[in-house]
């Protein structure tokens, strides 16, 4: 692409495809891909990338929240989209969207069979919870004479799968763990299965899950960092590609003394002959305080700069006294070579949150 005259947030369509049927290539040919597109595709576009994983011929979407499932109908998405912690308050919008609901507690089964019996649905997908020891949603393995006796007691809805989430599947150190979350889940969904008399999808597999328990497919998984370009491991990440590239440009260079500061509280002070860039991106546009005062940087030609003093609302300014570089030069944030991933290891973070923090006003631009 073109170098950058402004702050943008690149996507990589190829990249995309490639990461998608990497992650494919994993599987069993009859078992369902779903993409989790949630938190705005995590961080990179809320739109074009479903759009553009449908064309590819994803099974599945998730959500987290009715309003994401909400705005993948309105542009067009006809897959079968997830809601992976729906409201009671927002069921009849979900029914309305054809959004199928993960069911998790006693509470939302009830107000689900309730909202659904109003708006006369007769056999309505959903998705069965079970909490093998993430311990955040789920129904426990002796719930499962509650959860039958409530669905087969209404003709409004019917079990579209049954689904649990791992919860250290990247961490090999936690093997034996993770094994015993796969047999709690074969012991709940088989009892479940039994009562209801007929089987729904299984699925319990994240990237990290894909890619370490083979065994834990069953009829489909999940994938949403995988997508991105993220594999929770260095060996997995060559495999696979960032779609994002964080890029700005430099507005300014300035020239400073010995003694002098830069930015608010003069939050660097120089001990010497020095030159800094201001770029336009700041804690607005998802670069956060943490990365100010030389922990986080940014590369300029291939070389890194440092962010110095304080981070702001809509600026960073890096210094580049070892750096040929002049205004209007590129500047990464991260990109396939300086990852996300790597700028958050500056401040202890993860590139999920680096990916998500990247603010809705930073531009778009896509890569097909």
């Amino acid at each position: 692409m073109p170098q950058t005259q402004e702050t943008v947030l690149e996507i990589d369509l190829k990249a995309l495809k490639h990461n998608f049927e990497y992650i494919k290539s994993k599987l069993n040919s009859n078992t369902n891909f779903m993409a989790v597109v949630k938190a705005f595709g995590y961080g990179s576009e809320a739109i074009e990338i479903p759009k553009y994983l449908q064309e590819l011929n994803i099974d599945y979407f998730a959500v987290a929240y009715v309003s994401e499932g909400i705005n993948l109908r309105k542009a067009g998405i006809t897959k079968p989209i997830l809601v992976l912690h729906p409201q009671p308050v927002n069921f009849t919008l979900l029914i309305e969207n054809c959004l199928e609901p993960s069911l998790y507690s006693a509470k939302t089964l009830k107000k689900f069979i309730e909202s659904a019996e109003e708006l006369q649905q007769t056999d309505y997908p959903v998705h069965i919870k079970f909490n093998t020891g993430l311990n955040r949603l789920g129904f426990w393995e002796n719930d499962v004479d509650y959860i039958s006796t409530q669905i087969l007691a209404s003709t409004s809805i019917k079990v579209k799968s049954i689904f649990s989430h791992l919860a250290a599947s990247e961490d090999l150190e936690e093997r034996r763990f993770t094994i015993t979350q796969i047999k709690s889940f074969k012991i709940s969904s088989a009892k479940l299965i039994d009562l209801l008399g007929y089987k729904p999808m299984l699925h319990m597999c994240n990237t990290s899950g894909i890619i370490n328990y083979p065994e834990a497919h069953f009829d489909m998984v999940r994938s949403g960092i995988g997508l991105y370009g993220f594999g929770n491991s260095e060996e997995e990440n060559r495999s696979l590609t960032p779609i994002a590239s964080l890029k700005s440009i430099i507005s300014q260079i300035h020239i400073i003394e010995k003694g002098e500061t830069v930015g608010y509280n003069r939050g660097f002070k120089s001990d010497s002959f020095q030159k800094t860039a201001t770029i336009p991106i700041g804690h607005a546009d998802g670069i956060g305080r943490q990365y100010g005062h030389g922990v986080g940087f940014v590369t300029i030609n291939n070389k890194k700069a440092p962010i110095i003093g304080n981070v702001c609302m809509d600026m960073i300014m890096v210094n580049i006294t070892d750096i040929d570089c002049k205004e209007g030069d590129e500047v990464i944030i991260f990109d396939k070579n300086y990852t996300a991933e790597e700028l958050g290891k500056t401040t202890n973070t993860i590139s999920y949150e680096v990916l998500t923090s990247v603010s809705q006003r930073v531009k778009r631009v896509f890569c097909r």
